[in-house]
């Protein structure tokens, strides 16, 4: 047996020197010796700068932002306002479709009841013949009542009567006469009764219209006087 091989051998001694428990996860007491002190130190050190820096990085106000993301907020702000315009735009579009389609439904609605008493004019000709004659009575009466004020309710009225001005748009002259007792062209006679439906004129009023014109003895009276007149500026 050799020297080296009889000498007792140092045992290995390993200082585990970390801060932290690996175990418990806990801060272990620094040794008391100078250099695990003085590593103590170091890393609390650098720990402390770590937290600090993490610190300010955190508490760093938004107002700092780079240049890079002020030009994204921007931009983002930029799309905000284009979908907002386009829908405003988008609405006041529907709106505008709600308006026209309401609009297209009342008139066609108002074309549907024009026609139907457009076709009902006949049967109020036949009741009026029949009124004039004294045979609308009983319960034939009650029935044309009720119809007549079933149209007028829906909008049909009824126009055209003796002594009306003439209006060639809603009047169908068929007669013409003169006289002095009108001012102008009035209607003397209703032959047949014209209907409208709300704006819409169904059928005119077919009438006879006399004019105004100067009888022979006005005329006659009127003369004289003129002559007379001229004879006294003579």
């Amino acid at each position: 047996m050799s020297r080296n091989e009889g000498e007792q051998q140092e045992p290995v001694v390993v200082r585990d020197r970390r801060r932290i428990d690996p175990e418990t996860g806990e801060r272990r007491t620094p040794a008391p010796s100078g250099d695990e002190a003085q590593v103590a130190e170091s890393m609390s050190g650098t720990l402390d700068e770590n937290v600090g820096q993490a610190d300010e990085s955190v508490d760093q106000p938004v107002d700092g932002a780079s240049p890079e993301q002020g030009g994204e907020s921007t931009g983002l702000q930029k799309q905000v306002d284009e979908l907002t315009a386009d829908l405003k735009r988008v609405t006041a579009e529907y709106a505008n479709y709600r308006k026209r389609v309401e609009r297209d439904r009342e008139s066609v609605i108002a074309a549907a009841k024009a026609s139907v008493a457009g076709d009902l004019l006949t049967v109020l000709d036949d009741l009026e013949r029949a009124e004039a004659h004294g045979d609308l009575n009983g319960a034939f009466k009650a029935v044309a009542d009720k119809l007549i004020g079933t149209l007028n309710s829906s909008g049909l009225e009824a126009f055209g009567a003796e002594g009306d001005e003439f209006d060639p748009s809603v009047h169908e002259a068929v007669q013409h006469t003169t006289s002095s007792e009108v001012s102008g062209p009035t209607v003397t006679t209703v032959m047949r009764r014209g209907y409208r439906f709300g704006e819409r004129v169904l059928r005119p009023a077919m009438v006879a219209v006399t004019d105004y014109e100067a009888d022979a003895e006005t005329a006659s009276e009127a003369g004289a006087d003129q002559s007379g007149e001229s004879t006294e500026q003579e």
